[in-house]
């Protein structure tokens, strides 16, 4: 799969909920159930495994990314994603969020160009 760059940064075709989704892979969706609940205290259920990507206007978005609000401004000002913004720089949520996933502002520094 090609890269599918995410509002904040991150690869969608690099998460378990998108590939499970792409490859109806019923096995992997317990696996990462599994692993999720475990390393987010959240009783994820491998039926809740699903994700079309975070541009995906069906509804169909993994967890937090359904509700992101780094997301919702993005659509809000009708960009693909945060490479696209001008206030990249001083976007408080969005800084925090690479403090956690510095890959994330790799892929939208290379976006920028």
């Amino acid at each position: 799969m090609n890269k599918l760059i995410a509002v904040c940064g991150l690869d969608c075709t690099a998460c378990n909920a998108y590939i499970a989704s792409k490859t109806n892979d019923d096995a992997l969706r317990l696996k990462t159930a599994e692993e999720w609940t475990k390393a987010y205290g959240f009783d994820f259920k491998p039926e809740m495994v699903n994700c079309h990507g975070c541009l995906a206007t069906d509804g169909v978005q993994i967890g937090h990314c359904a509700e992101c609000e780094m997301r919702q401004c993005a659509i809000s000002k009708g960009y693909k994603n945060c490479a696209s913004c001008a206030d990249l720089s001083s976007c408080k949520p969005l800084n925090e969020f690479f403090a956690n996933c510095p890959d994330a502002k790799k892929n939208l520094d290379v976006l920028r160009g």
